[in-house]
């Protein structure tokens, strides 16, 4: 079992730029599929970007793509969320999930959970 805890999270202005970090607060001792979710107010949970076990292959949204990067420490439940050019529409709270299968956009195929960290994004 992991234990996530995100990081980062702030009040930024439209076209900044932030990096979220996800990490365990106890190792878990196997090696987890982790992904970012964000969930906006009165809107359900989205799947922001996912990456597989050796960091190699990465999953992002259509949002996502060309702004976010996705990144993990090589060996550890860490994980990145750098974003680039941030909108006002990227306002959520963002969460970190792991899975012991494979990158899925399906929230419900995660099985581990942050607590999330709030981004807000002014215009």
């Amino acid at each position: 079992q992991v234990q996530l805890v995100e990081s980062g999270g702030g009040l930024v202005q439209d076209g900044d730029s932030l990096t979220l970090s996800c990490t365990e607060s106890r190792r878990a001792g196997r090696i987890y599929v982790m992904a970012w979710f964000r969930q906006a107010v009165g809107k359900g949970r989205e799947f922001v970007a996912g990456i597989n076990r050796s960091g190699v292959n990465k999953e992002y949204s259509g949002s996502a793509t060309g702004r976010f990067t996705v990144s993990r420490d090589k060996g550890k439940n860490t994980v990145f969320l750098r974003m680039n050019m941030v909108k006002p529409e990227d306002t959520a709270v963002y969460y970190c999930a792991a899975s012991d299968d494979f990158v899925s956009r399906d929230y419900g195929e995660y099985e581990y959970w942050g607590q999330g960290t709030q981004v807000t994004v002014s215009a």
